[in-house]
């Protein structure tokens, strides 16, 4: 899933014979983890069933300020639905629909939600050629582009009227690149690429037993969800983890042990903007790994260890430009810890949180940070979900990158 996945997208039917395809639009939302709703004009009902969209999108479909069968019902509020939607489609956008758009008209339920949205929106014109090259569609164009709307251009093709020209309704899969591109135009992060870590690592000590960490991966998860839902570019090189990324675009790089996570991190490091290293790799590994399973003998296993190679730290002597974050999980004199990691390493930012917070630490779906920054600026913050602790951080660099 991508730059769609957990928006919330209204779709507003009109009555045109491209209405049809308008459960094509609802289903590739759906795929693309989009939540999504529709609202059709009563005239719209001839052309797809409310059932059909209703089936598709798991929400009931609204056509009518009132439900006419059910006297007691509640009114469908159009304020309600307008403020809900991050982006608002309307697909197909009759001409009858966009003239009433463009002058103000409110004589249904999709024309009142119109005109309380606060969203982007977004029309995909369908109408005979004819009509769309008259000069009233071309001022009507004009004027909804004046008022900030954002049109889905129509395409040449065959016609309802048997004739061929331009008039035809853009495709579902062209509806929703032209979104996901206009949508990522604006995001703080397109044209970066970021490089985060994230779980354990695991060092062999036999074919079957290694040392490793409570590290669940899910900091640095959200972390690259959030990186991806800001426009980035995003490499994910994780450990062994149990979870998964909802967001395709993110390339995700599986490594085991901290030698492993260490060239990878060096492969792609040279091509990013800013490399985020929240994951718990291993400090030390054995010298020696058993090439046979270690039967159990004696009553005690001798276990030589060296240490592994410090990755944040080697990236912090080649950082040139780049935006360094580095994550300190401790116990013990947190600030004081954190701070002299943070100028050891050479870092921008890191990331600080402790044991001893309640909500914080290995395995748990919230997270409690304390950020602090190269000039040694404390910035804490509460207990959070890590989305929203991804959020926070992310925020942070943008403001710094912008400063």
């Amino acid at each position: 899933m991508g730059i769609l996945s957990g928006k919330n997208v209204l779709l507003g039917v009109t009555a045109g014979i491209a209405a049809y395809k308008s459960a094509l639009i609802v289903r590739l939302f759906i795929k693309e983890g989009a939540n999504v709703r529709v609202v059709m004009t009563p005239a719209a009902k001839d052309f797809v069933t409310p059932l059909t969209l209703s089936t598709l999108s798991k929400n009931e479909v609204y056509s009518s300020f009132t439900n006419e069968d059910d006297e007691n019902a509640q009114w469908n509020n159009h304020v309600e639905l307008a403020l809900w939607a991050d982006l608002f489609l309307i697909a197909p956008a009759t001409a009858n629909t966009l003239s009433k758009m463009a002058h103000g008209t409110s004589d249904n339920l999709l024309l009142a939600v119109y005109l309380s949205a606060k969203c982007p929106v977004y029309y995909a014109p369908a109408m005979d050629l004819d009509m769309y090259q008259h000069p009233s569609t071309k001022a009507t164009f004009d004027t909804l582009e004046s008022y900030g709307n954002i049109q889905i251009p129509a395409e040449h093709g065959e016609l309802a009227s048997g004739l061929s020209g331009q008039g035809r309704m853009a495709e579902p899969e062209t509806i929703l690149k032209f979104i996901e591109r206009d949508l990522a135009k604006g995001l703080p992060l397109k044209n970066s690429r970021v490089l985060i870590t994230a779980g354990p690592t695991y060092e062999a000590i036999d074919p079957v037993r290694f040392i490793g960490n409570h590290s669940s991966g899910k900091m640095g998860y959200a972390l690259a969800e959030e990186a991806a839902n800001l426009g980035a570019e995003v490499i994910l090189v994780s450990g062994p983890v149990s979870i998964s990324i909802s967001n395709n675009t993110i390339k995700l790089v599986k490594v085991s042990s901290a030698a492993e996570m260490h060239e990878e991190v060096h492969r792609f490091f040279d091509t990013c903007n800013i490399a985020i290293l929240s994951a718990a790799v291993a400090d030390y590994r054995p010298v020696e790994v058993a090439s046979e399973k270690i039967k159990k003998q004696n009553t005690e296993l001798l276990l030589k260890l060296e240490k592994t190679e410090d990755i944040l730290a080697s990236l912090g002597k080649i950082k040139k430009d780049r935006f360094l974050v580095g994550f300190a999980l401790e116990t013990e004199n947190e600030l004081e810890n954190a701070k002299t990691k943070l100028k050891k390493k050479n870092l921008d930012l890191i990331v600080l949180n402790s044991l001893k917070d309640k909500g914080a630490g290995f395995k748990k779906d919230t997270n409690k940070v304390t950020l602090i920054d190269k000039d040694n600026k404390v910035y804490p913050f509460t207990v959070k979900p890590k989305t929203e602790v991804a959020r926070d951080i992310f925020q942070f660099i943008i403001d710094k990158l912008h400063a």
